[in-house]
């Protein structure tokens, strides 16, 4: 009788033995823990660009090379280099950008069927453009009006100009400029049908202030 209650109580704690056994398999299977995921880098979003404020006042100076074409009786041409100074206001909008120059030149390009040289450009005008930051780009249109030394008489002419440019900050105060303008002069010197052309390419060196 003795024996086979303890064989009996031997069953039963076996039996619970493998019960638990069994049990915890699952939560053993369940817990086995998986690698966790690589985590995903974030790359920062890029900088924005920072906006240059145009604001205020510059004054520079400029060297050209032009080109002029002449036309009526007669046809000419003549290249040469052209340099002064210039000085100008903008107002900075935000993305925008308008504001006024005004230039003199000295020049030394012959035009021998006008009858002289091509000696002094000055220029008045205005500008409007798109502050891309440092850069800013930019379209001007304005009057000018061009002197021709022709030895014991000076001829002169009023006409137009219209072109492009870009001007880059390469501090808050210094800036270098790129420009290419188109110069129209029609009846120069009151002669009808003597018409002057001119398209000139530039740099430029400025203060801000």
């Amino acid at each position: 009788m003795t024996s086979s209650k303890t064989a009996f109580r031997t069953g039963c704690i076996a039996a619970v033995a493998a019960t638990l056994s069994l049990g915890a398999l699952p939560a053993l299977a369940g817990g086995v823990a998986e690698p966790a995921p690589a985590p995903v880098e974030i790359m920062p979003a890029p900088a924005p660009v920072a906006a240059a404020d145009w604001t205020g006042f510059y004054a520079g100076a400029q060297i050209e090379y032009g080109d002029v074409d002449v036309s009526g009786a007669a046809n000419d041409d003549g290249t040469g280099a052209l340099g002064g100074i210039f000085a100008g206001y903008r107002y900075d909008f935000g993305n925008y950008v308008i504001g006024g120059e005004i230039d003199i030149n000295a020049a030394d390009i012959d035009l021998p069927v006008v009858g002289g040289t091509l000696d002094t450009v000055g220029r008045i005008g205005l500008e409007a453009g798109y502050d891309a930051g440092p850069a800013l780009f930019y379209g001007t249109v304005g009057a000018a009006r061009a002197l021709v030394d022709a030895g014991a008489n000076t001829l002169g002419g009023n006409g137009y100009f219209y072109g492009v440019g870009v001007d880059y900050a390469l501090t808050d105060q210094v800036v270098l400029g790129a420009e290419v303008l188109r110069h129209e002069f029609e009846d120069f010197d009151n002669q009808p049908g003597l018409d002057v052309g001119a398209t000139t390419v530039g740099v430029s060196a400025a203060l801000r202030f």
